[in-house]
């Protein structure tokens, strides 16, 4: 089972007192909006994102005019300050890191949390959090108003309260121990849980204590705090401005030490911060990704630009230029160093490539016997049989057929691979097609939201926005493997594009395309995703399945790479390179520093904003708390190898869970043991049954497991001047790696010197084990059923698309009911199958013709029409004919129709094609009944009027 996202029970109990919640409905009107031969629809054919009042069709119901234009962002540590759908007037705890903080229509509520509640036992599930308990709420006099968002930028926020005549503003952000506020209309007022212990006080400058943690509040020269019991107040003398500050201070922190640090912070006080940004750069001479997080600053009095900010462990690890100094503050990951004075700093992290596939070094003799029969029985059927219609069971369906085909290339088993790119090629067609009243296999956008929402949606898609990452990562990584065969299809002016816009709805790496938020799902100061659209939870927002995130990582930089695409691919790079190293703190804890001492696990299956939990949202067992993180395992799953050590004692505490076996996912268990352990690993998968991961296949995970028997474990000390590589150590030996997605001759040269050179299309090794295989890429190979085209203007209705070879296993493909409504000439829920790569002239004696499969049942007064349409070159369709529906009897059995009922209507004028596309669309125009469709067998059929070049 995949990575649910859902609202606990008492989540969803509160959720529904709570809120009138807002269903963003499907829109029949929708039109296509044309991306290269593909496109989406411009409104949504489904649910929609839903919260408070009227924010299901208002993204900015509670968004000041103050704050940028374009897409919201989603996906946020702050996401519940925007997007509210438990509190309708503030927002759920938001984990900035050191602080916690919650908005209330009293103002800002500011904890720092530095005892975790920890629940579970070293043999059962378990979490730990930093629960939020408001130390104080930050407020102007006689202020009450509904929390709104004013400003934002890449990880700060601005929130903003305001009514009659009075009005506060607080910045906010990850790294900051400070809050940035500015009141009018009253009084700054400072409500604490009881009265604190003052320990410093010069007038504009006071120096508290709450609960144990210290405080620094700084007011306008000129201004003086006013106490009285457990409020504290300031007139601000007029100026409207003042910050507090957290300082990184411990119980046993003396009086002397707390006003060291009270004026260490006091000089950036009034330096408040405006924006912040982040920039990468990816040398491929060195393989090193270089990350600048800019700070601007506004000196409200005097003339300091410069702030204080604290660094996760993923960043003080990293740090170019100078270390931060000694202070920490106590955060849920780990302990958070501080920097001041600075209006930007860099890290520097190496990248150690990923791969499209291990290469096939061990298949020869009876093991390349048994992997050929592993790929002949995976490709004996539709690759895609069994999975669900939704984005989510799509990806993990296109992922699979993605991995047999880079693994059927690798070993020369050619028809395996070309039915899995077949499959690939026709599904990701459909998908990215989109016409008038489709509603399904189809994306539609929403521009009040700036989201791109894929039907049928799953995990809260659509109406949460979660897990886009995920899904898309799947599709993303499919088009990557089928660019190396079919670059025309990959192309921006046919397919690529729209593989463009999912990687831009996910994770926008253009700043000026405002359709999209800017890196919606990655958090960019924390360094990984979150999978929760709307953060409504206790425990701020979360995510489980890291290593799907990664998934879609590695799939821009390959589909990058394979389309020339550096933009694309350089920014897949900053995200898997940040990435890596944040599972490695913050889910793995490989260090053994980050996770609270008594929390009894080395693993976490997810994290929230303010904890971890060893646990998923589907599934106590071990086997999968365990395998979320490591799921699917690819040629970009070799970071989970970069510390074989920790491999071994993640799987040590999996046993100490459940000291049997695993019974579930063994195939992933096998995956994840054999980047350390790779010989125990193939024994296991030789000697034991298992059903496979729903994703995953015999086939893959042999190849896995065999051939790093013989690479052995990765070796991290090694890099290359291209992106595509690993390097393998066994025994002291290495093996260098390197795949090469163009169409020329590549020579690789390793930091030792080693160089190798690649030939087009192909993965090659040296070093320990010399090898190369694969295939060249630019024509597209023969295809199972073939794209179109093969020298026949015959096309077969099968599964999933048009073919000239009839399907051999005969079967149906339900049509929608028309509802009780008259969908006569425009398709409504249409079957779509589409042949493209078709070159032939025009024959004007002839006319398209068409025998289709159809029945009713027993139902009663249905009507199927059908639609065929043609793309000369591919990229649009101008000819369409409309066929008078057909009505079909109440008698069980199949009837034909046929061009013989009539055409409705012709649009355009039939030219010869170049490269060109058929679609055929079927769907019932009247009546309340369900139909069907014959397919893959050859009784269904359309025959085009064009001579086969």
């Amino acid at each position: 089972m995949p990575p649910a996202k859902k609202q606990a029970p008492a989540a969803l109990t509160a959720l529904a007192l709570a809120l009138s919640l807002v269903l963003f409905t499907s829109n029949n009107t929708a039109n296509a909006t044309p991306v290269g031969a593909g496109g989406y629809l411009d409104s949504l054919p489904g649910p929609g994102p839903t919260g408070c009042g009227s924010i299901g069709s208002n993204a900015r119901t509670f968004v000041t005019p103050n704050a940028p234009a374009g897409g919201v962002p989603t996906n946020d540590w702050w996401s519940s300050l925007l997007w509210k759908r438990n509190d309708c007037a503030g927002s759920d705890n938001l984990a900035a890191h050191p602080l916690s903080l919650k908005a209330t229509t009293t103002g800002l509520g500011v904890d720092y949390p530095t005892t975790p509640t920890i629940t579970g036992s070293a043999t059962t599930t378990g979490e730990y959090h930093f629960e939020h308990s408001t130390d104080f709420t930050i407020g102007v006099d006689g202020l009450s108003s509904t929390a709104m968002v004013d400003g934002w930028s890449d990880w700060t926020v601005t929130a903003s309260w305001a009514n009659a005549g009075r009005s506060l503003k607080t910045t906010i952000g990850h790294g900051l121990p400070f809050v940035y506020a500015q009141a009018t209309g009253g009084n700054a007022v400072l409500s604490f849980q009881s009265a604190p212990a003052i320990w410093s006080n010069t007038g504009k400058t006071l120096g508290v204590t709450i609960n144990g943690h210290d405080y620094a509040l700084f007011a306008p020269t000129g201004a003086t705090w006013m106490t009285a019991g457990a409020t504290i107040s300031s007139t601000l003398a007029g100026r409207g401005y003042f910050s507090i500050a957290v300082l990184p201070t411990t119980a046993q922190s003396s009086n002397t030490e707390r006003t060291s640090l009270l004026n260490a912070f006091a000089p950036h006080a009034y330096s408040f911060i405006t924006g912040t940004n982040v920039s990468w750069a990816f040398n491929e001479s060195t393989s090193r990704l270089t990350t600048t997080y800019n700070f601007t600053t506004q000196a409200r009095e005097g003339s300091a630009t410069g702030t204080v900010t604290a660094l996760y462990p993923h960043q003080w690890k990293y740090l170019a230029g100078g270390a931060p100094l000694g202070n920490t503050y106590i955060s849920p990951r780990g302990p958070m160093r501080v920097l001041t004075n600075i209006t930007s700093f860099q890290t520097s992290m190496v990248y150690r490539g990923v791969l499209p596939e291990l290469p096939a070094v061990g298949m020869t003799g009876a093991d390349l016997t048994t992997l050929n029969n592993e790929l002949n029985a995976a490709g004996s059927g539709d690759p895609l049989a069994g999975f669900g219609n939704d984005t989510y069971w799509t990806g993990k369906g296109l992922g699979r057929a993605a991995r047999l085909a880079e693994i059927a290339d690798l070993v020369g088993n050619t028809a395996v691979r070309d039915r899995m790119l077949s499959a690939i090629k026709a599904r990701l067609t459909d998908w990215f097609t989109a016409t008038p009243g489709k509603t399904a296999r189809v994306f539609g956008y929403n521009s009040s939201w700036g989201t791109l929402i894929g039907y049928p949606a799953s995990f809260g898609s659509d109406q949460e926005l979660n897990d886009h990452h995920f899904h898309y990562g799947y599709f993303i990584a499919a088009a990557a493997t089928l660019a190396k065969y079919d670059p025309v299809w990959a192309s921006p002016g046919q397919y690529g594009g729209m593989v463009d816009v999912l990687i831009r709805d996910a994770n926008n790496y253009d700043r000026n395309d405002r359709r999209f938020t800017f890196l919606r799902d990655f958090d960019i100061f924390a360094g990984h995703d979150w999978a929760s659209g709307h953060a409504n939870f206790f425990a701020g927002n979360n995510q489980e399945s890291s290593s799907e995130g990664m998934n879609f990582d590695s799939a821009l930089i390959q589909f990058g790479q394979a389309t020339g695409n550096k933009t694309i691919r350089d920014a897949g790079i900053y995200q898997y390179v940040t990435q890596a190293a944040a599972i490695a703190e913050y889910w793995h804890d490989n260090t053994g520093a980050n996770f609270p001492a008594a929390f009894p696990h080395n693993t976490v299956g997810m994290v929230w904003g303010n904890g971890g939990a060893y646990a998923t949202w589907f599934s106590a067992e071990p086997e999968m708390i365990h395998g979320i993180n490591m799921l699917p395992i690819t040629g970009g799953s070799l970071y989970l190898g970069y510390n074989p050590g920790y491999i071994n004692s993640n799987l040590q505490e999996m046993r100490t869970v459940k000291p049997s076996a695993p019974t579930v996912w063994r195939d992933i268990i096998w995956e994840f043991q054999a980047l350390s352990q790779p010989d125990a690993a193939l024994q296991a998968w030789r000697t034991t049954g298992y059903t496979p991961e729903e994703g995953e296949s015999r086939a893959h995970t042999f190849h896995w497991l065999r051939n790093l028997s013989s690479l052995g474990q990765v070796d991290t000390g090694v890099t290359a001047n291209t992106p595509l590589y690993a390097v393998f150590t066994k025994n002291g030996a290495r093996t260098y790696v390197a795949s090469n997605r163009g169409t020329t001759p590549l020579t690789v040269t390793f930091s030792t010197g080693t160089s190798l050179t690649v030939q087009p299309g192909q993965t090659a090794t040296t070093g320990a084990i010399t090898w190369q295989g694969g295939s060249a890429p630019g024509t597209p190979p023969p295809t199972d059923p073939p794209p179109g085209g093969g020298g026949s203007s015959t096309f077969f209705v099968n599964t999933s698309a048009l073919s000239t070879t009839a399907g051999a296993s005969g079967s149906s493909a339900a049509i929608s009911s028309a509802g009780g409504a008259n969908w006569d000439g425009t398709p409504h829920n249409p079957l779509t199958y589409t042949a493209c790569g078709f070159t032939g002239t025009y024959d004007p004696a002839k006319t398209t013709q068409f025998s289709l499969g159809v029945d009713a049942g027993t139902g009663v007064g249905a009507g199927v029409q059908a639609r065929i349409s043609y793309a000369p070159t591919g990229s649009t369709y101008t000819r369409s004919e409309t066929y008078n529906y057909f009505a079909t009897d109440p008698v069980t059995g199949w009837e034909t129709y046929s061009q013989a009922a009539g055409q409705r209507s012709a649009s355009g004028t039939p030219q010869s094609m170049g490269n060109g596309c058929v679609r055929l669309e079927v769907w019932n125009a009247i009546g309340d009944a369900a139909t069907s469709l014959r397919v893959n067998d050859g009784q269904s059929k359309v025959v085009i009027p064009f001579a086969p070049a």
